[in-house]
């Protein structure tokens, strides 16, 4: 169970890859019947660190903090593509893998995970921007540029910026359930999941409630996604003539009405392969796939497995 987080500072570290990672774990949410984590920062240099942002931050914690972390996270930093680690901090993410721990990096701190050794034969993400190079120092890595996190327990990587939201947001999920993960992404307001290039297995997403004049059909389409409809009955429903109705979702959505009711329909199915023992036509059905033969070919082109894989992935091989 995941119950102590520590953040692991270097100088020169990021503000807001710092701040994504105490957003999720350092804020007490008990209010709301969240769980507590017992978080806190770490220098591995000294209790004073500098900031690429042109402050300071001091810490009372050194690196024997990372002893008692069940997940020790690495934000990006300045110059972290290209500096040394102190030993000590490489050792203390050693032993935090070896007794069972996980470790997190954001962004550019997946260049310690490099230096410790933790990313060889392993998959990772980064930012595009350091991919080059972090193929280039440790070979060993299978670097994947194009995707928001990869999870290779216990090292998980996230790319750029706000895709740490992501990450950490996946571990909640992993360790305490979509509903906690759900509602931490509520309360910091952003979406509990973001596509990326690479499917994720995810809960469902909150529904679009932020639309101006497309919103009333998107929550119908929510609720009706058994159905069949085309894009003159949707617009229809909005009062708009279809040519002007398919322009506004695009402008509103970022998509068109039939990849959004597609991606809609896969992610329901996902939550139904986890939380239920339906078969797979009667998934299909609720899903308005028709056939589990169509609901497999979907599922393999937007996530890149199919139905029963996905089950056993997350109920176990008795579930399949």
């Amino acid at each position: 169970m995941l119950k102590n987080v520590a953040a692991v500072l270097l100088d020169g570290v990021h503000p807001f890859e710092l701040g994504v990672v105490c957003e999720v774990f350092g804020i007490d949410r008990s209010d709301d019947g969240l769980p507590v984590y017992d978080f806190a920062v770490a220098s591995a240099e000294g209790p004073t660190l500098s900031t690429h942002a042109g402050f300071s931050l001091t810490t009372e914690h050194g690196l024997e903090r990372l002893e008692s972390a069940d997940l020790i996270a690495l934000p990006a930093g300045n110059s972290y593509v290209s500096r040394s680690y102190p030993p000590e901090l490489l050792d203390a993410l050693h032993r935090a893998t070896d007794r069972g721990a996980r470790v997190l990096s954001v962004c550019s701190g997946v260049f310690v995970l490099g230096a410790a050794g933790l990313l060889d034969g392993r998959r990772c993400a980064v930012h595009w921007h350091h991919a080059e190079e972090l193929t280039r120092q440790y070979p060993k890595a299978i670097v994947e540029p194009d995707v928001l996190y990869v999870d290779e327990d216990p090292v998980i990587t996230s790319a750029g910026t706000a895709a740490g939201i992501d990450a950490c947001l996946h571990i909640v999920r992993k360790e305490q359930g979509p509903e906690v993960a759900n509602a931490i992404a509520r309360r910091m307001v952003v979406p509990p999941h973001r596509d990326g290039g690479q499917a994720q297995y995810i809960e469902r997403p909150l529904p679009r409630s932020t639309c101006d004049t497309v919103g009333e059909v998107l929550v119908w389409m929510e609720r009706h996604l058994d159905r069949e409809v085309t894009v003159e009955q949707l617009a229809a429903r909005a009062h708009m003539s279809p040519r002007t109705f398919a322009r506004r979702f695009q402008q509103e959505t970022g998509t068109t009405p039939y990849r959004w009711i597609l991606r809609q329909r896969v992610l329901l199915a996902q939550e139904l392969l986890e939380a239920s023992d339906e078969t797979m036509d009667a998934i299909a059905g609720r899903t308005g796939f028709g056939t589990a033969a169509a609901l497999r070919h979907q599922f393999v082109r937007s996530l890149g497995t199919t139905p029963q894989a996905y089950r056993r992935t997350f109920r176990g091989p008795r579930a399949a």
